[in-house]
């Protein structure tokens, strides 16, 4: 018996000078966590205008149907009897954005990435209609502050810019979703019967769902001016959403779903209160189960859904720190400035460095997210001599993946009042075995990696296999022979990752404040947009 798992991930390579998308599908045995078989896709991503970032729903859901085919294909030549798959899961990229018209099936824009930037206009006005302009006004409800990271901004965005959308919602033909809704929905019949649906994990990066009462919240879609009949049922991260309608798994029930970071976290097996575990892809994540208490940060985290398993299941929450960018630095130094024809060659030279010899770099492409929340910060590389060569900035820029995760580490610390004493970690980044050493030795504990690096797949697996109907897998570790862990052990003394951890916090400091949002490039529309808020907030 087999759990089949269609997993959207943003990949650690770039081809052809962009970043891709990649589209993971992976089969696991159900008994031990193995991974029998699979295959990716690579979607390259569009950037329209500075800080726009863009994804054809399309041309994603096409990746998928082809992964599907090309490993049943390869499960067949292994002699695998496909009629064994038991289950389908999906985990997504969070936030990413989606509206859609259901009489055509056909998506009325592109999907708007979480890492884009385009809303701060719309965050700012949205800003000046909040008492005290304070961002953190709707955490009680949702755990997070404004910002463009969350979807419901884009959706705004969508809804003021769009005259398609607008004109989908008024006839009652727009269908608003994350990468998971948008995949359920095409997957289980689309026009003909599509199940619109999301989970509580996705749901709660929206800004538009109530993380305590598990509902999308009225007062929340009225400042947001979004009609909730657009907005997807709202169910536990496993439990059959519907069958497949087509291709070589029709019939399969798709029976889980998380976002990607709530993925990893069931991977990784945190169960218990106070288990953590960091994804190094694109950006870092770093999630601390706090159970069925929702704990709200004092130190600039988020409060987030980790995951519901089962409708009759206690809802879980963990504290969340958001890195923007980590993987894509690497890909900055390779595609941008040309240091390195490979993302492996960043590994390499930074070994061969050994030390930034004082060189500090702060990747700040998108602003900085947690703990600083602040979108006026700027990439800066500093302390340079004539020394300093590519090595040293090689070197520097794996450490400042670390010292992100320091930071994030530190406020979760202080908000759970008990110190992590080791921290489990995966993605794509964690082959680094320089960074790898290079985090346990600024976090001052030890890093343990699992054998799979990529517990994203793994866990919406076996939220699919858990599910209610499907019920083969029993979310015991012990279960899950297949899967070894490696162990870092810190390799300097304290004190000197104090100094080189001050010394990164000054640098942060000089970051900031470089940006301010630019005057709209299309000044009519824009300010029609703001009429429009302004005129929803009075009604």
């Amino acid at each position: 018996r087999m759990l089949i798992n269609v997993n959207l991930l943003l990949f650690n390579f770039c081809v052809h000078g962009r970043f891709p998308f990649v589209i993971y599908l992976q089969v696991f045995n159900a008994k031990t966590a193995e991974l029998l078989s699979h295959h990716q896709v690579e979607i390259q991503q569009k950037f329209p205008k500075e800080g726009w970032v863009e994804q054809d729903p399309k041309e994603i859901l096409k990746s998928v149907h082809e992964c599907v085919e090309r490993t049943c294909e390869k499960l067949q030549q292994l002699n695998i009897d496909i009629t064994n798959i038991k289950a389908i899961g999906v985990s997504n990229q969070r936030e990413t954005t989606v509206v859609w018209d259901k009489t055509t099936g056909e998506p009325l824009y592109n999907a708007i990435v979480w890492l884009d930037l385009r809303t701060q206009s719309t965050v700012e006005r949205l800003l000046k209609r909040i008492p005290g302009k304070n961002k953190s006004f709707f955490k009680f409800r949702t755990g997070l502050p404004l910002s463009t990271y969350f979807s419901a901004v884009k959706l705004r965005w969508l809804l003021d810019n769009v005259e398609e959308i607008r004109q989908a919602v008024d006839d009652g033909r727009a269908m608003f979703g994350t990468i998971d809704s948008w995949l359920i929905w095409s997957l289980t019949g689309g026009k003909n019967g599509g199940v619109h649906c999301t989970d509580v994990t996705n749901a709660s990066r929206t800004m538009l769902f109530n993380i305590h009462s598990l509902e999308w919240d009225p007062e929340l879609c009225q400042f947001f001016d979004i009609p909730v009949e657009i907005l997807p049922k709202v169910r536990s991260s496993s439990e059959i959403y519907g069958l497949m309608k087509s291709g070589a798994l029709t019939g399969v029930p798709i029976s889980g779903c998380l976002g990607d970071q709530s993925a990893a976290l069931v991977g990784q097996m945190c169960f218990q209160d106070g288990q953590a575990k960091n994804t190094y892809g694109t950006g870092c994540f770093l999630l601390c189960n706090t159970g069925q208490k929702s704990v709200f940060s004092q130190h600039g985290l988020l409060t987030t859904i980790a995951y519901k398993l089962g409708r009759d299941k206690p809802v879980c929450y963990a504290l969340e720190g958001s890195v923007a960018i980590a993987g894509a630095v690497v890909r900055w130094l390779r595609d941008n400035l040309g240091i390195v024809k490979t993302a492996q060659e960043v590994e390499k030279l930074a070994a061969e460095a050994g030390t930034s010899y004082g060189c500090y770099f702060v990747p700040a492409f998108s602003g900085l997210y947690a703990p600083y929340w602040e979108p006026s910060a700027r990439g800066i590389i500093c302390g340079l001599t004539q020394f300093t060569n590519k090595k040293h900035i090689a070197f520097a820029a794996l450490e400042a993946v670390c010292f992100q995760t320091r930071e994030i580490l530190d406020a979760m610390n202080k908000d759970c009042g008990i110190p992590l004493n080791q921290l489990q970690v995966d993605g794509g980044m964690t082959n680094n075995k320089v960074l790898m050493q290079l985090q346990s030795d600024i976090l001052c504990i030890p890093v343990v990696k699992p054998s799979m690096p990529e517990t994203t797949a793994l866990g919406a697996a076996m939220a699919a296999g858990a599910a209610e109907g499907v019920g083969i897998w029993s979310l015991n570790p012990g279960d899950l022979t297949a899967v070894t862990c490696e162990r870092f052990e810190p390799q300097i003394n304290p004190e000197e990752s104090e100094f080189r951890y001050a010394r990164w916090k000054k640098a942060v400091m000089k970051s900031m404040g470089w940006e301010t949002s630019e005057a709209p490039s299309n000044g009519k529309t824009e300010m029609n947009a703001g009429q429009v808020l302004l005129i929803s907030q009075s009604d």
